[in-house]
C-alpha cells in the first residue's frame, strides 16, 4: 500500500470516528423528481423527500443491505453474551461503534484493491443507511421524517405514494431494490423489537406494528400480488377540537357540541372509512376530558399516545399481543393477549374512561359494559355512515358467543351509546391535482325505539351540500348540554339557516 493510501484511510478512520450523523435529525428537504407512474392520475410534481447524504451520493443499497446483515449479526452476538440485557439506548450506541468498524474496513478493503476510497460525503450516506436500515426504517426513514408526508403508500419496490398534509397525492421514490428486499426488510423489522415482536411470514402474511415515532405500519404479502404496505403518520398529537375547526374539519357549533357531550359524560362512537381521521378526532375528543380522571386505552397497536402527551395525570395504555403457534383447543394462541382480556381486566384498575382505539369483534362487548356503567367511554369503529356504524357494532357484539342474540345486541347499544360522529373523507382530482378533505359529516343520537330495529336514531348534525355537519334535529334532552359550554342559540340559529 503506499503512504498516499495510508493516509487517505487514516484521514477517513479518524473521521469515521468522529461521525456525528447519528445524533442529528434527517434533513426534510424536498426537490422534485422525475418519476411518473402511468398507471395513476397526473399528480403535481413528485416530491423528493430522500434528499439526505444518502440520495445526495448514490448509496449502494445492495452493500447497504450487506452490511446491515453483518451488523445484525454482530450486535445479536454481543448482546446474547451480555449478561446484563443491553438497553436499547445501549444497543444503539454498540450499533454505532459496529457500523463504523464495518464501514472502515470496506474502505480498507477498497484501498487494497488498488480503488479510491470513498469520499467523506459518501461514507456519511453509506453509514447512516446502514444504521438507519439496523435501528429504524432503512430507505422508509427519510420519508418517515419528512413532516409534509401524511401517509405512505406502497403496492410494490417501486410502486410509492405520498399523501401530504395539504391532501395531494405525489409519486415517492423506490423503497427497495425488489419486492423480496422490501419482504426481507419487513420481516426483520417485525422480529426485531424487543417487548412486542410480530411474526411475518408465509404462516403469518400480515403485519400490524407500531414505529418509534407514532407512526404504524400494516403491510401484506404472499397473498397479494406484490407486498403491500402503508404507513400511517400521526402528526397531530397536541390535537384539539379548536385546532380542528381551524382546520375546516368541523364547525365551532359542532365543535362545542362534541366537547359538551364529553364533559357530559356521553358514551361516544366515532365512526368512518380508513384515513378518514377517526384517531384525531379521538385524541381531541381526550383533550376535553379533565386531566385528573384516570383513562384507560386499548389498541391493537399504540396510536393514540395518551400516555405520552403528559395531558393527564393517570393513563393506562393496553396494546394487543397476536401471540404465535398453533390454536389451541379454545381457539387462542400462546402468548396471544386481546383488546377483549384487556377490557375485562381493566375494570380492576379504577378508571374513569376507557378508550377503544378501534371496535373490530367481540371486545364491543366489554366495551358495554364499561359503557353501562356511565363513564363516558369512546371508541371508534370502520362504517360508511353513521346508522350503518349501529349495524355493524351489533354484528361485532354478536361475535362474544351464540349467548349474545342480535335483539339483546341492538337493545344494549340503544341503551348504552349517547352519539355516534360520523367522519366523511373524499379524494377529488381537479386540474390533474388529487387531493383528500376530510370532515365531521354527521352526529346522530341513538336510543332505544322502534320495534322492528331496536333503536331510534335522529340527526342532531346533519351533512350540508358539502358534507359538513351541520344543525338538524336536537332532541330535547340535550338541551341540557348547554351548562356544559354547547352553544345552543347558535346551534338554533344554525337550524334556521340549514340549506
Amino acid at each position: 500500500m503506499t503512504s498516499e493510501s495510508v493516509d487517505e484511510t487514516s484521514t477517513d478512520r479518524a473521521h469515521l470516528t468522529a461521525l456525528p450523523l447519528f445524533a442529528q435529525p434527517l434533513p426534510t428537504g424536498t426537490q422534485p423528481g422525475a418519476h411518473r407512474s402511468p398507471t395513476v392520475p397526473r399528480l403535481v410534481q413528485p416530491l423528493d423527500p430522500t434528499n439526505d447524504a444518502a440520495s445526495a451520493t448514490g448509496v449502494d443499497w445492495s452493500l447497504v443491505a450487506a452490511l446491515r446483515a453483518q451488523a445484525s449479526d454482530q450486535l445479536s452476538q454481543a448482546v446474547a453474551a451480555d449478561r446484563a440485557r443491553l438497553d436499547k439506548a445501549a444497543q444503539e450506541e454498540l450499533g454505532r461503534s459496529i457500523v463504523l468498524d464495518l464501514i472502515e474496513a470496506a474502505v480498507a478493503d477498497r484501498v487494497n484493491a488498488g480503488n479510491t476510497a470513498w469520499p467523506t460525503a459518501q461514507q456519511d450516506g453509506l453509514a447512516r443507511a446502514v444504521f438507519d436500515s439496523l435501528f429504524r426504517l432503512g430507505r422508509l426513514q427519510p420519508l418517515v421524517d419528512n413532516d409534509d408526508v401524511e401517509n405512505i403508500i406502497i403496492a410494490g419496490h417501486d410502486n410509492v405514494l405520498l399523501e401530504l398534509i395539504d391532501g395531494s397525492l405525489v409519486d415517492g421514490p423506490p423503497v427497495a431494490d425488489s419486492d423480496e428486499e422490501l419482504i426481507d426488510f419487513l420481516v426483520f423489522l417485525a422480529s426485531r423489537s424487543e417487548v412486542n415482536a410480530r411474526g411475518f411470514s408465509e404462516a403469518q402474511p400480515r403485519l400490524h406494528l407500531r414505529l418509534d415515532g407514532g407512526s404504524r405500519l400494516a403491510a401484506a404479502a404472499w397473498v397479494t400480488p406484490r407486498p403491500s404496505v402503508v404507513i400511517r403518520r400521526h402528526r397531530l398529537m397536541e390535537i384539539t377540537l379548536d385546532d380542528l375547526v381551524e382546520r375546516q374539519m368541523l364547525t365551532p357549533v359542532a365543535a362545542s357540541f362534541l366537547r359538551a357531550a364529553v364533559k357530559a359524560r356521553k358514551s361516544i362512537v366515532v365512526a368512518g372509512s380508513q384515513g378518514a381521521g377517526k384517531t384525531t378526532l379521538v385524541r381531541a375528543l381526550c383533550a376535553e376530558i379533565d386531566p385528573m380522571e384516570a383513562i384507560g386505552t386499548f389498541e391493537t397497536e399504540y396510536e393514540l399516545h395518551l400516555h405520552e402527551l403528559k395531558r393527564h395525570r393517570i393513563v393506562h395504555p393496553w396494546e394487543a399481543r397476536p401471540g404465535s403457534g398453533e390454536r389451541g383447543l379454545d381457539g387462542r394462541m400462546a402468548g396471544e393477549f386481546t383488546l377483549d382480556d384487556a377490557l375485562v381486566d381493566s375494570f380492576r384498575f379504577n378508571l374513569s374512561r376507557q378508550i377503544v382505539g378501534e371496535v373490530r369483534g367481540k371486545e364491543i362487548w366489554a366495551m358495554i359494559k364499561a359503557m353501562e356503567s356511565g363513564t363516558g367511554s369512546i371508541s371508534t369503529t370502520h362504517a360508511s355512515d353513521a346508522v350503518a356504524a349501529v349495524r355493524k357494532l351489533v354484528t361485532c357484539a354478536m361475535e362474544a358467543g351464540p349467548h349474545v342474540t342480535h335483539d339483546l345486541a341492538t337493545s344494549k347499544l340503544a341503551a348504552t351509546i349517547d352519539l355516534i360522529v360520523q367522519l366523511d373523507l373524499r379524494t377529488t382530482t381537479v386540474n390533474g391535482v388529487s387531493q383528500r378533505r376530510r370532515r365531521v359529516a354527521e352526529v346522530i343520537a341513538l336510543a332505544p325505539g322502534e320495534r322492528e330495529t331496536g333503536y331510534a336514531t335522529t340527526h342532531i348534525f346533519a351533512p350540508d351540500t358539502d358534507g359538513t355537519a351541520h344543525p338538524a334535529v336536537l332532541p330535547d334532552e340535550y338541551r341540557s348540554l348547554e351548562r356544559f359550554g354547547f352553544d345552543l342559540s347558535g346551534y338554533l340559529m344554525g337550524q334556521e339557516t340549514r340549506p
